[in-house]
């Protein structure tokens, strides 16, 4: 009989960490430990050192993050520690402990600038706070670790936790008309399809090839397209107007373009992503039978 493998999820309270939870029986030859950030805070040290003397972890998935880009501006010092030099902690003791550490990071680590969807070796250039937290922990995390799995995502969303589609479903319930901001593209990634590849990956390879990866759902679409797709799937009667950027202005930049190329997740690992609006659809009719 095959020993367990122990799966170490990190910020397991939050919306992906919530994720991994509700896929966890599907995976009887792993064993998950998942702890919160106040069970285990990621950039405490000690404490981190001592769960993995105590726990023989196989794989680490660290869905522990500040993930409130506005407040990310006025609050860069814990957004740095916690996105940035923690998960550099956190992957060097993968590291000592032969742990396969898997991390996650952001398409704001990219300016938007571009016209055609960002590859994983392309170049860096954050607008925001968030965005180079993020960045500075894909460095220090390689830089101690260069056997690190980081997965760059965009634009999550889940049945979990407070997300976009979550917030839109509350304001089409309360208001006749709201305003979605229209000149922001990008790909929205349901959280659930994000964990369902990464435990792929994991299951599938004993030792997954490094390195940096995206990931997001198939499509590309505006911030107010999403929304008119939510109102359209929910069957809402609210108005959903598209204004500019300018029109809605908030403390942290947002790329206006920060749409990801998959191509090398799904040639590496032979992953079928999913359409974005097929997720929505799942992830809304979710929604709709927890209410």
């Amino acid at each position: 009989m095959s020993i367990l493998k122990n799966i170490l999820v990190t910020g397991a309270n939050g919306q992906l960490g919530m994720e991994f939870r509700s896929l966890a029986d599907q995976y009887p030859r792993f064993r998950f430990l998942f702890v919160t950030k106040e069970q285990l805070p990621i950039n405490d040290t000690a404490a981190i050192d001592h769960y993995f003397s105590s726990n023989n972890i196989d794989y680490c998935i660290n869905c522990a993050a500040y993930t409130a880009v506005d407040k990310a501006e006025t609050e860069n010092e814990t957004a740095f520690e916690i996105n940035g030099y923690a998960a550099g902690s956190l992957a060097a003791i993968c590291k000592k402990q032969h742990t396969t550490f898997i991390h996650f990071s952001t398409d704001y680590v990219f300016n938007g600038e571009a016209k055609v969807p960002y590859k994983e070796t392309d170049e860096t250039d954050p607008v925001n706070s968030y965005g180079a937290s993020k960045l500075l922990g894909e460095q220090e995390a390689l830089k101690n670790n260069p056997a690190t799995i980081i997965i760059r995502t965009s634009w999550v969303y889940s049945s979990f936790g407070k997300n976009f589609v979550k917030t839109m479903l509350r304001l089409m319930n309360e208001k006749e008309s709201i305003s979605v901001v229209s000149d922001q593209l990008g790909c929205p990634t349901y959280a659930n399809d994000l964990a369902a590849a990464v435990m792929e990956i994991i299951s599938k390879n004993d030792k997954p090839m490094p390195g940096i990866y995206n990931y997001c759902n198939n499509g590309v679409i505006s911030w107010y397209e999403f929304a008119l797709a939510i109102k359209d799937i929910s069957g809402s009667a609210c108005k959903v107007n598209p204004i500019n950027t300018e029109q809605y202005p908030t403390p942290a930049k947002r790329p206006a373009y920060s749409t990801l190329d998959t191509t090398k997740i799904t040639e590496t690992f032979h992953l079928n992503i999913p359409y974005w609006k097929d997720s929505l659809e799942k992830c809304i009719a979710l929604i709709k039978q927890q209410s």
